[in-house]
């Protein structure tokens, strides 16, 4: 598959210039003005061409549930997730087509998906992701979301010395599984990565990781969790450690260069230094954070450290959206306001550089993807400069990242092969999968959890919440 995209605006370091992209077998084969034509010729005048943003963090069966939950914690907030979760196959088909739709046409190439896997049909579930992801053609990375403790193990339990019901799968059994899914689904040339994605310390043993570097190690895979999402956390680490997270994860060799953590609102400097250290990537979530009240994540701190940050949506039920380009604007100009030196506030150019190659680097493929450089693979978008929420003509990027864009995407390819053209999914039918999602659902404001309830009144106990109204 060749093809030369003749006239597209490209960042450089002294501003921008135009020039000709010559792709060649799926990858960028020359980047030069007055090429020669190979192949189909596209018309880039007046476009922005950007390499595709990796959404780095994302659960897509949580589609189902966006704006129903309440402003809840985490801890919380979960429990009723759990609750109500998509007992059906297809549903997580539909919901895995709908979040690459969403990440496609707001700038991404890629999506990590760190997927609920439903019990008893685990691997159904994976097959169903993989299905959506392969047909749609974005490239996926799925970690199935596995743990071995039961969910009020994720709390602190404080003085209260309370007991938790076993988990409903061993960890040898999902160890067996995870192994089961590697043989049966990662299949790098066809677009599918299996990671191993343990859910984090609050609900893991140290078995499960053990098993899953184990894993990683022999399988040459990237492993993947969240990290000291929320205050909550961080006391549970002292409470099961004597230690931090961070530590304790580097003690058992889970962090590595191929190794990328959602979130780590909560670490402190030694935290920090331990990432730098070892090389693993912060996955920045900032829209579930402040939905969920977790905290501001020390980006700035991060970077200055030289820890590789990345950047992802998080799950449609804790955002509640898989609006690349809306994290990426929050999650840059939010630490505006936690460091007054403005040297060090993130630039949009930075921006653009965390959620493309950043995201490439923690998902070990750094020299694939992530950057327009000749001989990587054509991973790419086209933003039609025209639009109006781009104009007037200033600095394209800052247009992009500063502003609100609505409808700026023009062209997408993955791998080669052009997903979106003139603002249109080609390889689905989203007007399908629009009228799948409605009748498949129904407007609801209010539920129950039954979970929640149950344990609301321990939650507030030990974050000592007990003298709010």
């Amino acid at each position: 598959m060749s093809f030369t995209i003749e006239n597209a605006l490209i960042p450089v370091d002294s501003g921008y210039e135009t020039a000709d992209v010559q792709v060649v077998h799926n990858c960028i084969s020359a980047i030069a003005l007055n090429l020669e034509p190979a192949g189909t010729v596209i018309d880039g005048k007046n476009k922005l061409l950007l390499p595709g943003f990796v959404n780095a963090h994302t659960h897509s069966s949580e589609m189902w549930q966006r704006g129903i939950i309440p402003p809840l914690p985490l801890e919380l907030w979960i429990a009723e997730l759990y609750d109500f979760t998509p007992l059906e196959p297809e549903q997580v088909y539909l919901s895995a087509l709908g979040t690459a739709v969403e990440t496609l046409l707001s700038g991404g190439t890629s999506v990590v998906d760190h997927l609920v896997l439903i019990p008893g049909q685990e691997l159904e579930t994976i097959a169903a992701a993989v299905r959506a992801y392969q047909e749609i053609g974005i490239r996926a990375f799925i970690g199935s979301l596995i743990q071995d403790e039961s969910l009020t193990a994720g709390m602190p339990s404080g003085d209260s010395g309370i007991e938790h019901a076993a988990y409903i799968r061993s960890t040898k059994a999902t160890l067996e599984l995870m192994e089961t899914a590697i043989k049966q689904f990662h299949n790098p040339e066809k677009g599918v990565n299996i990671l191993l994605a343990p859910t984090g310390i609050q609900l893991c043993s140290d078995a499960l990781f053990e098993g899953c570097i184990d894993l990683s190690d022999r399988y040459n895979l990237c492993r993947h969790a969240h990290l000291l999402e929320t205050a909550a956390q961080k006391q549970l680490a002292h409470e099961k450690y004597g230690c931090s997270a961070v530590e304790h994860l580097q003690k058992i060799g889970y962090l590595s260069p191929r190794t990328s953590l959602a979130h780590c609102v909560w670490l402190d400097d030694s935290d920090i230094a331990i990432m730098a250290e070892t090389g693993a990537t912060v996955v920045h979530n900032p829209l579930s954070n402040l939905r969920l009240g977790s905290g501001i994540a020390p980006i700035l701190k991060y970077r200055q450290a030289g820890v590789n940050v990345s950047l992802g949506c998080d799950g449609a039920a804790s955002n509640d959206s898989q609006d690349l380009l809306e994290a990426i604007k929050i999650g840059s100009i939010l630490h505006n306001i936690t460091d007054l030196d403005y040297r060090q506030w993130i630039t949009p150019r930075q921006s653009v550089e965390m959620a493309s190659l950043g995201g490439a680097k923690g998902l070990n493929v750094a020299d694939e993807m992530g950057s327009l450089t000749v001989g990587k693979k054509a991973d790419f978008v086209l933003y039609d400069l025209t639009s109006l929420s781009l104009l007037p003509r200033t600095d394209p990027i800052g247009l992009l990242i500063l502003g609100r864009p609505t409808n700026a995407v023009d062209s997408v390819w993955v791998n080669g092969k052009q997903i979106v053209a003139e603002g249109k999914v080609k390889t689905i039918d989203v007007d399908a999968l629009r009228r799948e999602l409605f009748d498949r659902s129904e407007w609801t404001s209010k539920r129950q959890s039954q979970t929640v309830s149950e344990i609301e009144a321990h939650y507030r106990k030990v974050m000592n919440l007990q003298g709010y109204s």
